[in-house]
């Protein structure tokens, strides 16, 4: 183009190989201002309109959104080009890191997509309508499924009034995080899972609520619960392994929890009640094993390392 020349909106976009309609979108944008204007009021773009309208036209293949171009452009023309001919701030790079953050959400829903159909298809006739009822519930368009199901369940089972991050650090340990490739037995457990914690747990084993959770107990929930985590750290180890409930620092970490918590000592006559009471408390195995089905073996649950600690105090 020789210096002081103009082309209008029909030139550029030619030059560019897309429509007038595309130049004059992203000119009403804001994204590809016109230079001039004619003296009957017609856009003129300049040389940098071509190598503009290229930019916009990649970033956009790469789905970033108008906002998102607009942000890296306007840190170009405030920041200049690096050595690379790219935007030299940081905008680009947030623009990329947010889109891929979410093309992997699609892409892991859409594997659970897949993984439920291919559930769906390989059934006998007769599993068909219920796992199409327990897959249709937690399968979504553009997202992995929810844990809110879970989170909300476990918020209603803890003590009331225990500190939220201690509440929340419970949440999280006990709420299963679905694999974002699942395979069809993991799929159909998370599945089932989110149905037990969302239908009515009343009546049902599991729905009650230990002995250490109970109004006027005295007991520290708080102080307990932190104590726990550490003691099923310690067992999961053991649980890996294969063995037998047995005594160690992990039994003895658990019997602390307990102990601190209703401000006692950790004595021969205490481990044997709190065996008598644990043994008796309420429990959601059925939670636990499919827990397990999510998460692998290589992941001990906290129901699983809890039992494995109660029956060591025999």
């Amino acid at each position: 183009m020789p210096p002081g020349e103009l082309w209008t909106i029909g030139e550029l976009a030619g030059r560019a190989g897309v429509t007038v309609k595309t130049v004059r979108f992203y000119s009403d944008q804001g994204l590809l201002p016109a230079a001039h204007r004619s003296t009957g009021g017609h856009r003129r773009y300049g040389p940098g309109a071509l190598d503009r309208l290229r930019t916009i036209r990649s970033l956009r293949a790469l789905g970033l959104g108008v906002a998102d171009v607009a942000r890296v452009l306007r840190e170009d023309d405030d920041t200049g080009c690096g050595p690379d001919g790219l935007p030299a701030g940081g905008a680009l790079e947030d623009a990329v890191a947010g889109r891929l953050r979410e093309v992997g959400s699609r892409l892991a829903a859409l594997r659970w997509q897949q993984t439920a159909l291919r559930l769906l298809h390989d059934c006998d006739p007769g599993e068909r309508a219920e796992r199409l009822r327990l897959l249709g519930a937690v399968c979504a368009t553009d997202a992995p499924p929810s844990t809110a199901a879970m989170a909300r369940f476990w918020r209603r089972w803890l003590p009331p009034r225990m500190p939220a991050p201690v509440t929340a650090r419970v949440v999280d340990l006990a709420v299963p995080h679905p694999p974002d490739d699942p395979t069809p037995e993991q799929a159909l457990a998370f599945a089932r899972l989110h149905a037990f914690v969302s239908g009515d747990c009343t009546g049902r084993s599991g729905s009650g609520q230990p002995a250490a959770h109970r109004a006027g107990a005295g007991h520290r929930h708080a102080v307990l619960y932190q104590g726990l985590e550490e003691a099923y750290d310690l067992a999961a180890p053991h649980l890996r392994a294969g063995r037998a409930p047995c005594p160690g620092d992990a039994l003895d970490c658990f019997v602390a929890a307990y102990a601190a918590s209703q401000r006692v000592a950790d004595t021969g006559a205490f481990r044997r009640g709190l065996h008598a009471t644990l043994a008796a408390d309420p429990r959601i195995d059925h939670y636990w094993d499919l827990v397990a089905r999510v998460t692998g073996p290589a992941h001990p649950t906290p129901g699983a390392a809890h039992a494995w600690l109660t029956a060591a105090l025999v």
